[in-house]
């Protein structure tokens, strides 16, 4: 597998918007990833759904980059493990610049149950709060986080379409977007709290990065992961 990625990508797609309160803005995703693997050292997953102009960069170790621009499309990139783990405490710093719809978070998969699940740490424009049903609230690394819930119907996933539930963690207030970034996620913090309100996540473990996901909007970020 190639340690560096570098994808370009320019065409067009038609968007679908969401229809209700419990489905994610961020939610048009088709076919398979662009690209995934590893790169010294680390896993990495890079996809975009070709409808904006996106440059995804493998760096050393658990660096990457990402921009995007054009306003249009829906694009998540980033780096990690592969599995991921219900303990690991994740380490990340960088810059993160976004204009417009964006999440900067840590994100993955389980199976059995099949869940899609984010820690977002910092987002653009758009508050993904508002638009799952909120379960509680805890205290991780001295941060306050909103736990959300939503399912996805006949949705693509790491399974192909699927009917799944999403879990999320919304810090509240969020890291401010526009510069330099940098934080902890204790993830055990965060999905023991899920679990403490009836949301588990599957036994077995898919993959675990911190991405930067941008949706009809532009931007930067670069991230090193750790």
């Amino acid at each position: 597998m190639l340690s560096f990625l570098t994808l370009l990508v320019a065409a067009t797609a038609v968007y679908a918007a969401p229809t209700n309160g419990t489905t994610d803005v961020l939610d048009i995703r088709s076919g398979t990833p662009s690209g995934t693997g590893t790169s010294n050292g680390y896993y990495y997953s890079w996809w975009t759904d070709g409808a904006g102009d996106a440059t995804y960069t493998n760096g050393a170790a658990g660096q990457y980059s990402l921009t995007w621009s054009g306003g249009n499309g829906n694009l998540v990139g980033g780096k990690g493990w592969n599995p991921g783990t219900s303990s690991r405490v994740i380490n990340y710093s960088g810059t993160y610049q976004p204009n417009g719809n964006s999440y900067l978070s840590v994100y993955g998969w389980t199976r059995n149950s099949l869940i899609e699940y984010y820690v977002v740490e910092s987002y653009g424009s758009y508050n993904p709060s508002s638009a799952a049903s909120l379960k509680g609230s805890v205290t991780c690394n001295g941060a306050s986080y909103d736990i959300l819930s939503t399912w996805r119907t006949n949705a693509p996933s790491i399974d192909g379409t699927a009917t799944f539930q999403q879990f999320w963690s919304v810090r509240n207030p969020k890291k401010a977007p526009g510069g330099s970034i940098s934080g902890t996620v204790d993830t055990a913090c965060h999905f023991n709290a899920w679990a403490n309100l009836g949301l588990n996540l599957g036994s077995e473990h898919n993959y675990q990065i911190v991405a930067t996901e941008g949706y009809f909007s532009s931007g930067s970020s670069t991230i090193t992961v750790s």
